[in-house]
């Protein structure tokens, strides 16, 4: 199963009212920055198609323009930046998919788009992760082994089969997040399961994501996967404010519980918190 691509069509069904915008206040993608032609995602995947970093840095961080300090492009030039240091070569950096997540905020379609969503999703998340832990001044953050895995691309098959079981995680704490205060309503399923299918994924990926919508809130197995890895678990937080409205107590509640397990430090959920839009 490739969970990337089900991990996009997830994010683009919105497991809440607040993903679209979350995701926005994150990437900084404005409509009025669409321009003319295909919009802010074509630029974006033109910009940066085949891994180009070098001057396509440049115009992204100018496409993208951070809202309040929090958006991605006013954080490129400085974390990708030193994310591109700490793995050698700024080349290897999987930014591509961010053009197709910015395409897809902005009613971007077509292959192209759908295949990359989940590959941006996953960047997206890494550099929002490297940039808390970096402000939060965590320890490390300077070598290869120090850039989460969705923002630098594998390298060998381990390194794939990684990124894959890291999109699943995603998932998984998106879910689970989503259940804080009940269980997910028939609507919202439906909703998600239309999405799958428009995005052409099959019958395996739709039951899979029923199941998991099924299952008793359970976060023991996140909490197990980021033991020990805090690239990790400043994902799974940021990919679980995604899913939720955090306007309940017991998303509230859940949402500290759940960085109390993975070891996550207030500085670093702060950071995370703001480049969502949940503090000012």
């Amino acid at each position: 199963m490739n969970f990337s691509n089900v991990l996009g069509a997830v994010v683009q069904a919105g497991l809440a009212r607040a993903t679209q915008g979350r995701l926005r206040n994150v990437l900084g993608a404005e409509d009025d920055r669409a321009g003319a032609g295909g919009g802010l995602g074509d630029a974006l995947s033109g910009l940066l198609g085949g891994g180009e970093t070098g001057g396509g840095l440049d115009a992204l961080s100018g496409l993208l323009g951070g809202q309040g300090g929090g958006g991605l492009g006013s954080m490129l030039q400085g974390v990708l930046g030193q994310a591109g240091q700490a793995v050698g070569d700024g080349n290897k950096l999987a930014i591509g998919g961010l053009g197709a997540l910015a395409g897809s905020l902005l009613g971007g379609s077509g292959s192209r788009v759908k295949g990359a969503v989940g590959g941006g999703v996953m960047a997206m998340l890494g550099a929002m992760a490297f940039q808390a832990l970096k402000n939060a001044n965590v320890a490390g953050m300077e070598s290869r082994d120090d850039v989460p895995v969705g923002l630098r691309e594998p390298e060998n098959d381990e390194e794939s089969a990684e990124l894959e079981k890291g999109a699943e995680l995603m998932l998984r704490a998106m879910i689970s997040a989503a259940k804080a205060d009940g269980e997910i309503d028939r609507q919202e399923v439906s909703r998600i399961i239309g999405k799958l299918e428009e995005a052409g994924l099959d019958d395996d990926v739709r039951t899979w994501v029923i199941q998991e919508m099924q299952r008793p809130l359970d976060t023991a197995p996140l909490v197990e996967a980021a033991q020990d890895n805090p690239q990790l678990a400043a994902q799974l937080y940021a990919a679980s404010m995604l899913a939720i409205e955090v306007d309940t107590p017991a998303e509230k509640q859940y949402l500290e519980q759940l960085a109390a397990e993975m070891n996550l430090g207030a500085d670093v959920t702060a950071q995370l918190e703001r480049m969502v839009g949940l503090q000012a």
